[in-house]
């Protein structure tokens, strides 16, 4: 995608400007990368179309384009079509810009379609077992309490990944015992119960870790690394995959994976699914009924 040419003056304007529209909503940095991407895609194969400005697309390209995409499949797994998840990702990116457009008064390019659907399915949870393993793994020195504080916070209390990243220090509210998740999917924020066990792991982490990482005073991001920066999730993700490896656990293991354990094993604990909801911060209650197949299952 980022190699996709664009021809047509308004579209490169229109991709940049975009990215700064992104950016004043607060959207997250790793979203401000890609969903530019996707729109440049739309717009080079509108391009190929012949339309070379705003105020000829309309929904029907939108329809063309997704044919398209079913058609060509994975670029990198050929042969694969493109997942739900992928597509959606298309989806939201144009749906932002049907709406940026509209706002800033660019023409009445509208998209309607609904979201597309896929039958979901969990195929794997982490057991209760797996994950006192993956306890067991942490360290004792800084960066093995921020790892067991890392579980704590994306098990614990179920955040999502750009949640868990996006944490500051001013959101732990300690006093109340409460976590406040300020950058929520589609803004929405909540509050979360932080019960002994967590809370345990915050204040050691507080005291004993993250005060040895470079200007950490200085900060006010929750997780800090080496060279005094905000932990990226692709940190968290290979710290995880070391305390897989340390306890003799499938290295595929994501901090999706979790999200996804600890919203089953309240389930299994007899937590509604409401309450589960509430805490995972879906909007719908169609996103989690999917743990509901998985303990019946």
């Amino acid at each position: 995608m980022k190699r996709l040419p664009l021809v047509t003056p308004e579209f490169m304007e229109l991709e940049l400007a975009f990215a700064d529209w992104l950016r004043t909503l607060g959207y997250a940095e790793s979203s401000i990368y890609s969903l530019p991407l996707h729109i440049r895609e739309f717009l080079h194969y509108s391009e190929s179309q012949n339309i070379k400005e705003m105020a000829a697309l309309e929904g029907k390209q939108v329809k063309d384009f997704f044919t398209e995409l079913y058609a060509r499949g994975h670029q990198r797994k050929e042969g694969q079509p493109l997942s739900h998840a992928y597509l959606n990702k298309y989806l939201q990116a144009l749906k932002l810009l049907s709406r940026y457009v509209r706002q800033t008064g660019q023409g009445t390019f509208t998209v309607k379609r609904k979201s597309i659907q896929q039958s979901y399915s969990i195929k794997q949870v982490l057991s209760r077992e797996d994950i006192d393993a993956l306890y067991a793994a942490c360290g004792h020195d800084i960066l093995g309490l921020r790892d067991r504080t890392m579980l704590s916070i994306f098990y614990g209390c179920g955040l999502r990944r750009n949640e868990g990243v996006n944490l500051d220090l001013g959101d732990i509210l300690l006093d109340n015992d409460l976590l406040y998740v300020r950058k929520g999917k589609n803004y929405r924020e909540r509050y979360l119960p932080i019960n002994g066990h967590v809370k345990a792991d915050i204040l050691l982490y507080l005291k004993e870790s993250r005060p040895f990482f470079i200007h950490a005073d200085q900060q006010k991001a929750f997780f800090m690394g080496k060279q005094g920066k905000r932990v990226d999730g692709q940190t968290h993700a290979i710290r995880l995959r070391r305390l897989a490896k340390i306890a003799g656990l499938d290295n595929n293991i994501t901090l999706h994976l979790l999200r996804h354990s600890i919203a089953t094993h309240l389930l299994d604990n007899g937590m509604k699914i409401q309450q589960i909801a509430d805490f995972l911060g879906h909007s719908s209650l169609e996103s989690t009924q999917i743990y509901t197949r998985i303990n019946n299952a």
